[in-house]
């Protein structure tokens, strides 16, 4: 069976030094890269890019609110084209560094408030993933899974990857606990482990009450921001090699490689 580990990363900020990023890139398959809004600069973005092709890791764009001082945690209402503008400007951005070294953005996954928002909104959702599709219909659209985001890429026919988070815990209705809870964040990576494995091998949701809800699960998500996540990466990558887990950038999933690549 195969899994990816994709990290959000490039986030530096007044919120995170991003210090732990190149051991980080040495870990995960995939980084889902900061482009400026919500954190990061075209310094970071390029260190960032630089570092991934070096170690194989597929690199996506990370689009968020144009809201560097809550770090893109603040939920923003704004029109179907202001959101089609910021998601455009922001993958522009990064491709074009990208393509400076070489190299291409083949994912795309929104950051923050903005994923929270779409997760729970079918006319959000619908709008960010005509967006992407309209970018470029080869890019791969990773959403959490059982989302109302999910739901709209799937209706459109889009290269669809479905995450899980190693580090966050889920209600009941499959929604992640929010970060104004005590218990939203797994801190303890050996817990993180044990929370990944059995969410990969029985394809379900674990929720903080012990429901399971059965779901499609493609990729771990290990937020870059945490002070464990450099831990957490490691005891889980290495967690899921031991259970026999092939790992594997986003693009080269099986589920995709029957795709012709055009980023």
């Amino acid at each position: 069976m195969e899994i990816n580990i994709n990290c959000d990363l490039g986030e530096k900020s007044k919120h995170h030094s991003n210090k732990y990023d190149p051991e980080l890139l040495g870990i995960v398959n995939s980084a889902n890269i900061a482009c400026g809004y919500h954190a990061g600069d075209e310094d970071t973005m390029r260190e960032t890019i630089k570092i991934s092709k070096k170690n194989g890791v597929s690199i996506g764009a990370h689009p968020s609110f144009n809201d560097p001082e809550n770090f893109g945690r603040k939920r923003i209402n704004l029109s179907s084209s202001e959101i089609e503008k910021l998601i455009q400007e922001q993958y522009n951005i990064l491709q074009n560094i990208a393509q400076q070294n070489e190299v291409s953005v083949s994912h795309i996954k929104p950051h923050g408030a903005l994923n929270n928002m779409a997760c729970e909104d079918i006319e959000l959702a619908t709008v960010i993933a005509k967006t992407i599709y309209k970018i470029n219909k080869d890019l791969i659209y990773l959403v959490p899974t059982g989302s109302k985001m999910e739901l709209s890429a799937k209706k459109l026919g889009m290269k669809v990857a479905c995450e899980i988070f190693a580090d966050r815990n889920y209600e009941d209705d499959g929604n992640l606990v929010s970060r104004k809870k005590s218990t939203a964040l797994i801190t303890d990576p050996v817990k993180a482990q044990e929370h990944v494995l059995k969410m990969v091998k029985n394809q379900a949701l674990n929720c903080l009450s012990g429901k399971q809800i059965p779901c499609e699960i493609d990729s771990v998500c290990i937020h870059g921001d945490n002070l464990s996540s450099l831990d957490t990466a490691f005891k889980v990558k290495e967690n899921l090699k031991e259970n026999n887990l092939n790992l594997m950038p986003l693009d080269e999933l099986k589920k995709f490689k029957w795709c012709t690549k055009n980023y």
